[in-house]
Formats: C-alpha cells, sequence, structure tokens
C-alpha cells in the first residue's frame, strides 16, 4: 500500500508574504485590518508567484455592494498569450456581507480609506490584507521619524557597550 503524500502546508503555518506595502504605514494610522480574497485570473496567479506585484499605489473601494481594489500593479506573464491579463484592471475583492455593510459605515461616515497593506499565499489562495487608515498630517509623520530615529540610535550605543 503506497504511502499518502502530506500537506505541506499546516494549519498553524506561517504564511507565505508576496508583498507588503510600507508606505501605507508611514502615509496612514492604520485602525483595523481584515483578511479578503482576491478574484484573479491564471496568468495573474502566475506572475504573482514571480513576485512581479506592487500594490503601493492601491486603494480599495465599494460599489454596488461589492469591494474593488485599485491601483495594484500586477505585470504581464512572460509566457503569456493572447489571453493575457491587463497589468492595471480593477480587481475584485471578496469578503462577507457583514464585514461589507460594516466598512460602508466607516468609509461613510468616518471619512476612512481602504488601503491594501499586504498581499499572502494563505495555503493555495491569494489573500489581501486590507486596513481601515486614516490619514497623517505631516506633523505626525515627523513624529514618526523621530521616534523610529531615536529607537535606532538607543540600540546601536545599547549595542556598542555590550
Amino acid at each position: 500500500m503506497a504511502a499518502k503524500a502530506k500537506n505541506t502546508q499546516k494549519a498553524g503555518a506561517p504564511k507565505k508574504t508576496i508583498t507588503v506595502n510600507r508606505r501605507a504605514y508611514h502615509e496612514y494610522h492604520v485602525l483595523e485590518t481584515m483578511e479578503t480574497g482576491i478574484v484573479l485570473t491564471g496568468t495573474e496567479i502566475k506572475s504573482i508567484r514571480q513576485g512581479k506585484v506592487s500594490i503601493v499605489d492601491g486603494f480599495a473601494r465599494i460599489e454596488n455592494h461589492e469591494l474593488y481594489l485599485y491601483g495594484s500593479q500586477i505585470a504581464s506573464y512572460a509566457q503569456g498569450n493572447i489571453h493575457n491579463h491587463a497589468q492595471d484592471r480593477v480587481r475584485k475583492l471578496l469578503i462577507h456581507r457583514q464585514e461589507l455593510r460594516r466598512l460602508i459605515g466607516k468609509t461613510k461616515e468616518e471619512g476612512l480609506t481602504l488601503i491594501p497593506l499586504k498581499l499572502y499565499f494563505s495555503k493555495a489562495w491569494v489573500k489581501v490584507e486590507l486596513g481601515l487608515c486614516k490619514g497623517k498630517k505631516l506633523y505626525d509623520k515627523r513624529d514618526a521619524i523621530k521616534q523610529r530615529e531615536s529607537k535606532r540610535e538607543i540600540e546601536r550605543s545599547v549595542k556598542q557597550y555590550r
């Protein structure tokens, strides 16, 4: 009797990160995050597996009670044919209806924005971590830079005297 092949990724295994939107953490206060699925074509998946994706300029918008991702770039697949995907097309995000209703209220009333923070594989599926964000003012950005620099300086001095 032949042994069955085991699943390589366990339930508690870490997710494989594809890309992170580091600029979003500098430009926005992230109030909460949520995981959404994304509708992709075959050539998009192949291009994502090669790491040719950027979500830096991306944002999500709710239209007709559905969630869409704008501004994300997935490069054309090199071995693709005439059925290759458009690089900057609008992609549908998959989210539960209750979460969508809650997001509609938050984005309309409080003036918050939905920004993609991370793109990663969860088992065989590509997931997008969306952040409910509020824009930072210039002085908030300066304070964050000061705190980061002072933390680095403290770590350097501690490391030097060890």
